[in-house]
């Protein structure tokens, strides 16, 4: 590969890592608000969700008075990762969707994925308790909505030219 080829492809990864982190910061936060409205009008805390968050990869900090504020961070954190890796593997499991109307299709779909595997598979392994704080569908819905604002961040970079040509 040419000094130029190679140039280019750092750009676009550049790009892809960029809208990444937007797609996930996006969704991190549609998800977490959703979370909140959610247990709001069911009369629950939304703290205990963040709480358990947090007893989910660092249990001996879950009730400590820094607890709540900790498990945005760590779900920002994971949300921003989710969203590089769907930014950086979509197209590459599937090109031909790339600015087509099925690739927010596909970025929902691989977030529901991420959720089935999460509460099904992970959870239930590191922290059961955390499976039964929200009702699964309503975690469900927080997952999709996490898609539909990450599959708008890829469709407005594309659409604007936005951090390079996303799939291009």
């Amino acid at each position: 590969m040419s000094v130029c080829g190679r140039a280019s492809a750092l750009v676009r990864r550049r790009g892809l890592f960029t809208v990444g982190i937007v797609a996930g910061l996006g969704g991190g936060v549609v998800e977490a608000a959703w979370i909140a409205l959610y247990q709001h009008l069911t009369g629950h805390e939304a703290a205990a969700v963040a709480r358990g968050v947090t007893q989910s990869l660092l249990p001996g900090l879950a009730s400590a008075p820094a607890g709540v504020p900790l498990g945005l961070a760590i779900h920002m954190g994971l949300a921003v990762a989710l969203g590089i890796l769907i930014a950086v593997a979509m197209p590459r499991i599937a090109p031909r969707l790339a600015g087509t109307p099925l690739e927010p299709v596909a970025v929902v779909a691989a977030l529901i994925g991420v959720w089935a595997v999460n509460f099904f598979i992970v959870l239930p392994i590191i922290n059961p308790a955390f499976v039964t704080l929200v009702p699964l569908g309503a975690s469900l819905a927080s997952k999709t909505l996490f898609g539909f604002a990450a599959a708008f961040v890829f469709w407005f970079s594309r659409r604007y030219g936005v951090a390079g040509r996303q799939g291009q």
